[in-house]
């Protein structure tokens, strides 16, 4: 083999090594979702009513938190009249598990449109702010429904023992303060619903910072190399 083939595999294998260590840190997940259908039994003012709504959950940060949406796919109840636009107010709780213990309360705006009577009931998404307080894997899972309506008052609750619809590795902020979560409605950054992959926060932005880092280490050592291995075979023998 010729000193300029090894030259040539010697960067080769330089250049592979680092997008390959680049690749592995940007890889580590930090959260992952996965939408689960729950199975509400409802006790409303007319009787009990069931209903099953697929649940989705997104995270994105939010200071030294992140901001929970949920989502749910279908309706769940339903009035024997009919409710105006604005009449409806949702509410729920989240389930905290794994790392943190506790609920999450999540709220959402009232009814944008008018509810038809003995339709499912379209809950708007729900969203609540989670502070972490301890640092470790943290589940997401749908706990009960509440929908205030005409001076009435529905509760929904999942009968079905969910999985988490979202799981979270979060670092905690030592202890410092802030509760597991607090009620937050609205805001500009409203998670989109549906299921799949959802948006990468918190470790996640440290790990692809530690991956550029690597591959650049390892492409400058490559560079390294070539320079040495070019400068040996241009000096004189």
């Amino acid at each position: 083999m010729s000193y300029r083939t090894y030259q040539k595999r010697t960067a080769a294998f330089a250049l592979s090594a680092a997008l390959a260590g680049s690749a592995v840190l940007m890889a580590a997940p930090s959260a992952s979702a996965t939408v689960q259908d729950v199975n509400y039994q409802c006790k409303t003012p007319i009787g009990n009513k069931g209903a099953v709504s697929p649940i989705d959950m997104k995270s994105v940060r939010s200071g030294s938190g992140y901001k929970i949406t949920m989502s749910f796919q279908k309706g769940v109840s339903s009035s024997p009249v009919e409710l105006g636009k604005g009449a409806m107010s949702p509410s729920a709780v989240i389930q905290l598990g794994g790392a943190e213990s506790g609920t999450l309360p999540v709220s959402g705006p009232p009814n944008a449109e008018a509810i038809p009577a003995n339709t499912p009931i379209k809950i708007s998404d729900l969203s609540g702010t989670y502070t972490p307080k301890k640092s470790g894997h943290v589940t997401f899972t749908a706990g009960v429904l509440t929908i205030k309506a005409l001076g009435t008052t529905t509760t929904c609750t999942p009968s079905n023992k969910p999985k988490p619809s979202l799981e979270l590795d979060v670092k905690g902020a030592g202890g410092s303060g802030g509760s597991a979560g607090s009620g937050s409605t609205g805001g500009s950054q409203s998670a989109p619903s549906g299921g799949g992959e959802l948006p990468q926060t918190g470790p996640e932005d440290s790990a692809i910072a530690l991956g550029t880092l690597g591959g650049t280490v390892l492409l400058a050592g490559a560079a390294g190399t070539l320079w040495l291995t070019r400068r040996r075979q241009g000096s004189p023998r």
